[in-house]
């Protein structure tokens, strides 16, 4: 099909952004404050907080291979990833409503209603709308320089979602609640609800799948052969991962390290904030890709993210050599987390290439909603361990040993983490060096 291969209107680019926009307008609220909220304003330990997060990101986890398959078994008049944009949107704003949400609990009750409602938020309908924002990129089009031109989009709309929960949700708090925390929080997720559910109302409106190969239903064991063998996934999913257990570690104990290393609270938004520059990352990696290629973008990225984290560490409390580091380090974290995106879409042809089996929604669903989940779970529990083992207490003076501990998991542990994903990512070179051959095969298959 000549359709494949055409170029994507502006529109379609524009609306795509808009899938990653609403949910990171979401979904970025939930993980870079919902610590915070359960231990400053719904008043849960520390230490039960990050169990909350680990059980509920473990339990998520398997929602990503369920959704995928659920993907891969739809066919519907509006195709097979595009209609959870409308099925899920309001959904997925009512559930983060309600995790935002303290209702007058104590005990057991309190745990049970932060872990079912987060569970629902950030993992169940989350899942739902994260799987077909990356499963239809395979299905827009079968050029890799569309696809990669479609993430850009994608990745910078996801950047000022990110942009607006960042820099607008604590002062919305402030001003919506009136000193009441419990009060803004709920009224601050009512305005990103709405707004989320019109950006992916206007992405399922414009979206259009082209690339449709299957015309049935792909069995879950057929899911599951088309990852069994597919080595360069696996090696992306490993990668991605470890990836997010920084990239969560980084957001949600920024606000801790704000309010009790730096002693401001509001410089949370500052930090957030700035990560709009990350745009200024990822609309070069399409030229970036074309000097070098898709892993060695990956791979720079983290580096240059662990740059910035380095230099925060020698800052001490200059604060505005702590911010040029923190923007060194969103740069570089910018320009590693958009290319396993785009690059899924190359394990989705591999895959189909090995196997015969285009598991768009499986591959993708694992590669991208599971490995955000997971990672961040652990970038979540790994901190309140080490925090709680340190004698952090909330709304209290830390001591020394308290203050370290919230310092090493805002800076050290994102290097550490960085080191190892980029370390993984150096087996990915010789798959990446098979696309073009993969493609004309596949090519000669489908016109036979």
């Amino acid at each position: 099909m000549e359709e494949k291969k055409a170029r994507l209107p502006l529109i379609e680019k524009i609306s795509y952004s808009f899938t990653d926009m609403a949910g990171n307008l979401i979904y970025c609220t939930i993980s870079s404050y919902i610590l915070y909220f359960y231990t400053d304003v719904f008043k849960i330990s520390v230490a039960g907080a990050g169990l909350i997060l680990l059980i509920a990101r473990a339990v998520d986890a398997i929602s990503a291979p369920v959704w995928g398959s659920i993907v891969d078994h739809t066919h519907s008049r509006w195709g097979q990833s595009r209609p959870y944009f409308l099925w899920l949107a309001v959904p997925f704003a009512i559930a983060a409503f309600l995790a935002f949400t303290a209702p007058n609990l104590s005990g057991n009750a309190k745990l049970w209603y932060a872990g079912i409602t987060y569970i629902l938020a950030a993992g169940v309908i989350y899942t739902g709308i994260q799987t077909p924002i990356t499963s239809i990129l395979p299905s827009l089009t079968n050029d890799a320089d569309e696809r990669i031109s479609a993430n850009t989009f994608r990745m910078v709309g996801g950047s000022l979602g990110a942009f607006i929960t960042a820099t607008f949700c604590l002062p919305l708090v402030a001003m919506l609640g009136g000193g009441n925390d419990k009060k803004g929080f709920m009224l601050t997720l009512v305005i990103f609800g709405v707004i989320g559910v019109i950006l992916l109302l206007l992405a399922f409106k414009n979206l259009k799948e082209r690339v449709s190969v299957n015309s049935k239903p792909i069995p879950f064991k057929d899911s599951l052969k088309a990852a069994i063998g597919n080595k360069p996934w696996f090696i992306l999913v490993t990668s991605f991962v470890i990836f997010w257990i920084a990239q969560s570690a980084r957001g949600g104990i920024s606000v801790y390290y704000a309010k009790y290393n730096l002693g401001n609270e509001q410089l949370t938004s500052v930090f957030n904030g700035l990560q709009v520059l990350g745009i200024i990352a990822t609309i070069s990696i399409p030229f970036i890709v074309k000097v070098t290629n898709k892993t060695m973008t990956m791979i720079i990225g983290l580096a240059i993210g662990a740059f910035g984290q380095a230099m925060m560490a020698f800052a001490g409390n200059n604060f505005t050599l702590v911010i040029v580091a923190w923007i060194i380090g969103i740069l570089g974290a910018a320009l590693a987390c958009a290319m396993p995106f785009a690059m899924l879409a190359d394990t989705v042809d591999f895959g189909e290439w090995k196997t015969g089996i285009r598991a768009s929604g499986f591959l993708t669903a694992v590669g991208s909603a599971f490995c955000i989940q997971l990672g961040s779970g652990f970038g979540s529990f790994i901190p309140s361990k080490i925090m709680a083992a340190a004698g952090f207490v909330a709304n209290k003076t830390q001591t020394a040993a308290s203050l370290s501990s919230i310092r090493f998991c805002f800076i050290w542990l994102p290097i550490i983490v960085y080191a190892v994903s980029g370390a993984i990512m150096l087996f990915y070179f010789k798959y990446e060096k098979m696309e073009p051959q993969i493609k004309e095969d596949l090519e000669k298959r489908r016109n036979v």
